[in-house]
């Protein structure tokens, strides 16, 4: 049967799926997918795989993929981070019979996707994406889709859009917001680019960003024209959000830990997490119960907790005592959380005041509890008061140089000059030392060969010694034998 492409991949495969649930990392796991697929959700992504390790290590494939085989949960994505097109197609051939579609990260803006060099870094190296596209698309019998994020420039993100067509993606998923809107910076995604880039190509498109409540998501459609809409941070406040539903948080806490009981295992960690983010208004009131929600250890720990943040505002409800969190909605209730609009900073005491970059953010204002008048976090004071020098200017911070194998940092003193990872390798091949990273091959080998000599040596001194001991044994064995026989010749 041959491969589906571009909108019949879409219509058939998938099904015409207009709500989407991200590729999200450690959140994304069945449970999750799975209840969001009740409430809406039409189509799924795994979390961002890394595809170098799903290919070496056999364990992560059967916890990240193939023990996570559901007949209800497809479609399915499976997405991978990679920098290379034949470790991006191998990883690649070894998951598409477990779901409908591989996708190729190329959004992260994350740091770890910096030091690995993937993800939105790669956005300025066409040729090798259009290598590692065309590769699979080539090679595998499903087809192939990326997730990418936007330029400043429309112009330029068009260009980025077609360049992946052309190389054999199938469905492209456009993130409206540029490498640098992350964290505190994160402000409005780009409709306009998105819209733009909708028009310039032939296959399906879908929007991610700024998408909150179901109103969001049709708004969206209508003016960018997109097929889909995907939500990541409003999936994991509300995963009823494509119902257009706002249900009491306890309801939803109660089913994705029932979810989490049918399908097992499930990692401790992202149940924890998902509690985390659909409580998170509330939380803020009860301090107390965020703190043992951090410390237990069980999943029948987290389901108490719970249970407890349950009682508590049926509590308020009861009494008509319900705690202000300057939200559009009691704070019970699933609901997003908006990030305050970021604010001028001074990145180094005496430094001057860094630009703050004219990024318009609808936000809702909340008092920045984690920063101080200077700007800095509680985080950074702490450094500073270890350290009084201790510089936070991006501008300033020297700049590391890259490792010869793989482009992550390099140790300033490595005798090889490589990260510790290439350097491990390297080390261990060649039976050598390196002080920089505490590799002690050539030390090991050299200390483990002078035991085996001194043991050795032992034997041998033991051997001499006791070899005057075994003839004077001989020879008493041979004087009884010669009276034996005397005797027997005389009776």
């Amino acid at each position: 049967m041959a491969k589906l492409q571009g909108f019949e991949f879409w219509r058939k495969t998938l099904g015409e799926a207009r709500f989407v649930v991200a590729p999200m990392v450690d959140q994304s796991e069945l449970a999750w997918r799975l209840l969001s697929r009740r409430h809406g959700a039409q189509l799924c992504y795994t979390p961002m795989l890394h595809a170098q390790v799903f290919v070496r290590d056999a364990n992560y494939r059967k916890e990240n993929l193939y023990n996570e085989v559901c007949e209800e949960d497809r479609p399915l994505i499976t997405q991978f981070c990679a920098n290379d097109p034949e470790v991006f197609l191998q990883a690649a051939a070894l998951a598409q019979d477990y779901c409908d579609a591989i996708d190729l990260n190329l959004g992260c803006p994350q740091m770890i996707a910096k030091r690995g060099h993937y993800g939105v870094f790669l956005q300025d190296e066409w040729e090798l994406l259009e290598r590692m596209v065309s590769l699979a698309n080539e090679k595998l019998s499903v087809p192939v889709t990326c997730k990418i994020r936007v330029f400043k420039e429309i112009e330029k993100t068009v260009r980025y859009a077609q360049m992946l067509e052309k190389a054999g993606c199938q469905l492209l998923t456009v993130h409206g917001r540029t490498k640098d809107q992350k964290g505190a910076m994160t402000g409005i995604a780009s409709w306009e680019h998105i819209k733009a880039v909708r028009k310039a190509v032939n296959i399906p498109v879908f929007a991610n960003g700024n998408i909150h409540h179901l109103s969001d998501v049709e708004r969206c459609i209508q003016e960018t024209g997109v097929q889909g809409v995907m939500s990541a941070e409003g999936n994991l406040h509300n995963p009823a959000l494509f119902e257009g539903r706002s249900p009491p948080v306890w309801e939803m806490a109660e089913e994705y830990l029932e979810v989490v009981k049918q399908y097992p295992p499930c990692s401790l960690s992202y149940i924890r997490a998902h509690l985390f983010k659909l409580w998170h208004h509330t939380l803020q009131i009860h301090q107390d119960l965020r703190e043992d929600l951090a410390k237990v250890k069980t999943l029948e720990g987290l389901a108490h907790v719970s249970a407890q943040l349950k009682q508590r505002c049926q509590e308020e409800i009861s009494g008509g005592d319900e705690k202000d969190g300057g939200l559009p909605l009691p704070h019970w209730i699933c609901q997003p959380y908006v990030r305050p609009p970021p604010k001028p900073a001074v990145t180094n005491g005496s430094c001057q005041e860094a630009e703050v970059r004219s990024t318009v953010c609808q936000k809702r204002a909340l008092e920045d509890s984690d920063r101080t008048a200077e700007g800095l976090s509680k985080n950074k004071l702490k450094k500073r008061s270890r350290n009084p020098n201790k510089n936070f200017c991006p501008e300033l911070k020297p700049k590391y140089l890259k490792c010869e194998q793989c482009g992550n940092p390099k140790g300033n003193k490595c005798v090889f000059s490589l990260c510790r990872g290439c350097c491990k390798k390297k080390a261990f091949k060649e039976v050598a030392d390196c002080p920089s990273h505490g590799l002690r091959f050539k030390t090991k080998a050299d200390k483990q060969k002078a035991e085996e000599d001194q043991q050795k040596e032992c034997e041998r001194t033991e051997a001499s010694v006791t070899e005057p001991d075994r003839n004077k044994q001989t020879a008493q064995a041979a004087a009884a034998s010669c009276r034996e026989q005397t005797e027997q010749t005389e009776a």
